[in-house]
């Protein structure tokens, strides 16, 4: 894919990963609620790649908890997935930083992401990127829209390629 045909997403999310060896995926959501699962559905999507020196984590409502498994893998950085209202479509997905959490994200996390965020990066000594994938909140149904299921594809397609072109 030329640079031209690729995303704003996606170019800033390829070097937001230049030089990464070791990658965490921690999906980040509430897998009842249909507008916050989109975080843990776009980590599993990563799961089922098994690429190697990817590690994905299913934190749920308290990513807080996957922070010393986290610690012990020593990833280059950690890609933290939530559903985030971004106003718009649904699907899009967008690169979220510690200053704009506040204005995006469902509040439906114990601790605030920003926190986390601050905690992983000083503890263990990574990088670590927010992404934040806009959900239909006008869908009440058990599986991701199509638009959802979209972005979700686009992110899995997207970290595939730029981790098999790192190597």
């Amino acid at each position: 894919m030329k640079e031209s045909q690729k995303s704003d997403f996606e170019a800033h999310l390829e070097r937001k990963l230049e030089g990464v060896h070791r990658l965490a995926v921690v999906g980040i959501g509430d897998q009842l609620l249909t507008y916050d699962r989109l975080g843990i559905l776009a980590a599993k999507a990563i799961d089922d790649l098994h690429l190697p020196e990817v590690r994905v984590f299913i934190a749920g409502t308290v990513p807080e908890s996957v922070t010393s498994p986290i610690r012990k893998f020593r990833p280059d950085h950690v890609l933290l997935l939530d559903a985030a209202e971004m106003g718009a479509p649904p699907g899009t997905l967008g690169i979220i930083e510690p200053e704009g959490i506040h204005a995006t994200l469902f509040s439906t996390h114990v601790l605030p992401l920003s926190v986390v965020m601050e905690f992983l990066a000083k503890d263990a000594h990574t990088q670590v990127t927010l992404i934040g994938i806009q959900p239909d909140t006008h869908s009440h149904d058990n599986k991701p829209t199509q638009m959802e299921q979209e972005g979700i594809t686009l992110f899995q397609k997207t970290v595939k390629r730029i981790l098999s072109s790192l190597k």
